[in-house]
């Protein structure tokens, strides 16, 4: 039962290892050649995938609060220049609701 375990698990990582890898942008490949990884990922169970892990990928770099920085779009909820036009045009629709004469709630 313990050797089917790790040999699914040694599959696993090595699939996972082999999907990252192919997947990775060449110029984010440290060491060796793509196809180099390749080969040692695939030949050399346990030890390639978990070298590719920690030592072939240039990771994320984080920012100065432990985060990987974002270079794609933001959400809405997250862009601070959407929040605070969304702020500020909130604060002018009741402004403008508060000095309207026509509204002040007399009978239809």
């Amino acid at each position: 039962m313990a050797r089917g375990i790790l040999a699914v698990l040694s599959i696993a990582l090595t699939v996972f290892a082999l999907a990252d890898c192919v997947q990775t942008e060449d110029d984010k490949i440290r060491g060796l050649p793509k196809w180099a990884w390749i080969v040692l990922i695939v030949l050399i169970p346990w030890v390639g995938p978990i070298t590719w892990l920690f030592v072939g990928k240039e990771r994320t770099r984080r920012g100065g609060d432990g985060r990987p920085r974002r270079t794609g779009p933001m959400a809405p909820d997250e862009d601070p220049d959407f929040l605070r036009r969304l702020d500020e045009d909130i604060r002018r629709e009741r402004r403008e609701r508060r000095e309207d004469p026509g509204d002040g709630g007399e009978g239809s």
